[in-house]
């Protein structure tokens, strides 16, 4: 089958940065799904581990990412249960195992969902992770409720980027909270008040547009940035009691201590920890897949995509990966095969 990988961890205008490949094909068992992919979409996890997985080394195979996908179930592995051929599906997939970017992919059932039934693969294919990574973040990380947190506030650090876009959907149409989301460009701030977000401030000086915008202190924080960058800044605005959940990773210590006087909870967020170790909750991503698509096709979130590029190639991933690498992307970049 035809896939796009590399061997060597290069700068994205490298001409070997993606090579077209050609792989065997591969047989499910247990419980995966041998899905025919039809459109994925690039996240910034696929330009870092695509920078960082192969440094200073030369594979002897050639790395397979891509971690959003949309397809069909075209065979199945002795112990699903949960799908059957000629099921659509979408998944956000599994970071320990061959990627989207290719024509056939091995999946296990727990982390796929039903494909929306009102979405074209493109629309759908923008939606898996960003969208696990929000619903956990808020319903498994911080344990938001609408009974409880209807009108809290919540500071949204990247309003713009694809998590970002649904995290504001999610916490708006599901929480009733107060959103504030970060965006600096006109471009930026207009599609985070079409994402639903209620006040929308510069990241730059964060601290005084918060406050300019009427919010002396925040119930909540969420960051899709650089938790380093704006790790004073959440302190400082954190209500006492209040909670900051990040999914950016931190190449130094994260201060904590500075959350101690106000008792402030803090979390991180990986979208890949239920299939990494295997946890015994593993299908929750299954079942939020399968709510997600309901409230999609009931037209209480819309799809996040905004660009579509066409076809498996090592031209068109290098094309989505600079994008990405820009840091301009708004929403999600979406591939179709």
């Amino acid at each position: 089958m035809k896939a796009v990988g590399f061997r060597t961890s290069l700068a994205i205008s490298e001409p070997a940065s993606f090579i077209d490949v050609d792989i065997d094909k591969p047989v499910p068992a247990g419980h995966d799904l041998l899905v025919k992919v039809r459109a994925v979409s690039v996240n910034p996890v696929d330009f870092k581990i695509r920078q960082n997985s192969a440094k200073d080394t030369v594979l002897d195979q050639p790395k397979i990412i891509g971690w959003d996908a949309v397809g069909v179930v075209e065979a199945v592995g002795s112990d699903v249960s949960l799908f059957s051929v000629g099921d659509a599906v979408y998944y956000a997939g599994d970071i320990t195992r061959s990627g989207s970017n290719a024509d056939y992919q091995l999946i296990d059932e727990r982390i796929v969902g039903r494909k929306p039934a009102t979405l074209s693969d493109e629309a759908a294919a923008a939606m898996p992770l960003t969208a696990l990574t929000a619903w956990e973040i808020f319903f498994d990380r911080m344990r938001l409720s609408a009974d409880r947190d209807r009108d809290k506030t919540l500071l949204i650090i990247g309003g713009a980027g694809g998590v970002g876009s649904i995290a504001i959907q999610l916490a708006k149409k599901l929480l009733g909270l107060r959103v504030i989301a970060t965006a600096s460009r006109p471009e930026t701030i207009d599609w985070c008040r079409q994402m639903g977000a209620d006040q929308v401030v510069n990241h730059h000086n964060l601290v005084k547009e918060v406050r300019n915008a009427g919010f002396r202190q925040v119930d909540y924080i969420v960051d899709f940035v650089d938790t380093n960058a704006y790790w004073d800044a959440m302190a400082e605005l954190i209500k006492p009691q209040g909670h900051i959940a990040s999914i950016t990773g931190s190449a130094t210590p994260v201060a904590l201590n500075k959350l101690k006087s106000k008792s402030v909870s803090f979390s991180w967020e990986l979208m890949f920890t239920r299939s990494t170790y295997q946890t015994d909750d593993m299908i929750e991503q299954h079942h939020i897949l399968n709510r997600v698509a309901d409230l999609l096709d009931e037209g209480v979130l819309q799809t996040t995509i905004t660009q579509t590029l066409q076809g498996l190639t090592a031209d068109t991933l290098k094309q989505a990966h600079a994008q990405l690498e820009s840091g301009t992307t708004i929403g999600k970049l979406v591939i179709s095969f």
